[in-house]
């Protein structure tokens, strides 16, 4: 078992021990932390590099017998027990964020809710109920959105048509009305507990065009030096707004007008911020730790003047035990960083990796982008679906 931590007085549990965990864990290491993490995989990824207990994060009594011994508490994934964490919180464990910011954020409709009361701009949106057929085909087109549990494009679908009203799923969610996206921007921003921020250069974001996910970011941002301001400004004010202690990444639509809206929050370490490991002086999971411990921040200059990060993911057709085509001509491109999750099974889009990318030039970035993205591929010699 964990001895505990050898400097720092906290002892510490993470709620999750998938990909992000790992790499809190790898920053961890750093200054000899020893955090715990709880997680129902018995392969989670994280295990190799810390201590994980076997046990559901969203199981009310699992997660109070996990937090006995703590003296803080936080999450790599949002879909935990909430009311646990409100109890411990009671007996006197520090949970970061705080319980208020993950009961407005882990749930989607309660985000946007929050968005529209404290005014910030975020696209107008419809409460889902199949019995209100002329209210919903009226707000069409839209995107239904999964109020909880979606992640990496699960959860959310194109909705434009009568057909497609009747496909949704019966979980509970809303329709957000379609604007006109030009640019995807994300924003990620580190507050302690002393109220001092760092906020991370803007990176843009492509996404997948079947799959609801990012296939690359790169940084900087192409946006004019006012929208950058504004997804910056906006940020800040809605870590200052939430009181949150610990990162917050903020992704915004852009319309080609340059309107800019709010779109979603996490409350954690977040796939825009991967890039930040080799291409600036602090990484985001060096930034989570001393957030969350409420140390200095660190410096969010970048080392190199572009960067990328390209999400590796399972091909379409396979699913299986994974292969690894293409990492011998990947690794021997110079700024190139592979890293990968260590996960069992590979499946149709399924995140199993990501590649960081640094350059000098933009045209250099783009060429490190396509490489890896023609040649690095996931499959299995298991099963072909």
């Amino acid at each position: 078992m964990s001895s505990g931590q050898t400097y720092f007085k906290e002892k510490t549990g993470i709620l999750g021990g998938g990909q992000l965990g790992l790499m809190m864990a790898q920053a961890a290491s750093d200054w000899h932390l020893e955090p715990e993490f709880l997680d129902p995989d018995p392969h989670a990824a994280v295990k190799p590099f810390g201590y994980v207990v076997q046990g559901d994060f969203r199981d009310y009594e699992t997660v109070m017998a996990f937090g006995r011994d703590k003296d803080l508490i936080s999450i790599e994934i949002e879909n935990v027990n909430i009311r646990a964490l409100k109890d411990l919180e009671k007996q006197g464990k520090k949970v970061v964020p705080g319980t208020a910011v993950l009961e407005v954020i882990r749930n989607k409709f309660l985000q946007k809710q929050f968005l529209l009361e404290n005014g910030f701009p975020t696209p107008p949106f419809l409460p889902f109920d199949p019995r209100k057929t002329e209210e919903n085909l009226a707000f069409l087109p839209a995107f239904w959105k999964q109020n909880e549990g979606g992640y990496d494009g699960k959860g959310v679908q194109s909705v434009r048509s009568p057909k497609d009203i009747e496909a949704l799923p019966s979980f509970p969610g809303f329709l957000e009305k379609t604007v006109n996206i030009g640019k995807e921007i994300a924003v990620l921003i580190a507050r302690n507990g002393h109220r001092d921020i760092r906020i991370f250069p803007p990176v843009e974001q492509v996404f997948h065009p079947g799959a609801n996910l990012v296939s690359y970011l790169q940084t900087p941002a192409l946006i004019s030096e006012s929208i950058q301001n504004e997804c910056i400004e906006l940020a800040a004010k809605l870590a200052a707004k939430l009181d949150m202690q610990g990162l917050l990444a903020v992704e915004f639509f852009v319309e080609p007008t340059g309107k800019v809206w709010v779109n979603e929050m996490a409350p954690r370490p977040h796939n825009s911020g991967h890039h930040s490991i080799e291409a600036f002086q602090t990484s985001q999971f060096q930034q989570f730790w001393r957030a969350i411990l409420n140390l200095p921040l660190g410096s969010t200059e970048p080392i190199f003047p572009c960067s990328a990060m390209v999400n590796l993911i399972g091909e379409p057709d396979f699913t299986g035990p994974p292969v690894y085509k293409g990492l011998q001509d990947c690794l021997a491109l110079a700024g190139v960083h592979i890293h990968l999750y260590g996960k069992s099974e590979t499946r149709p889009f399924r995140k199993m990796g990501h590649a960081t990318i640094t350059a000098q030039t933009f045209e250099e970035l783009n060429e490190k982008v396509s490489f890896v993205q023609n040649h690095f591929k996931i499959i299995s010699s298991d099963t072909q679906a």
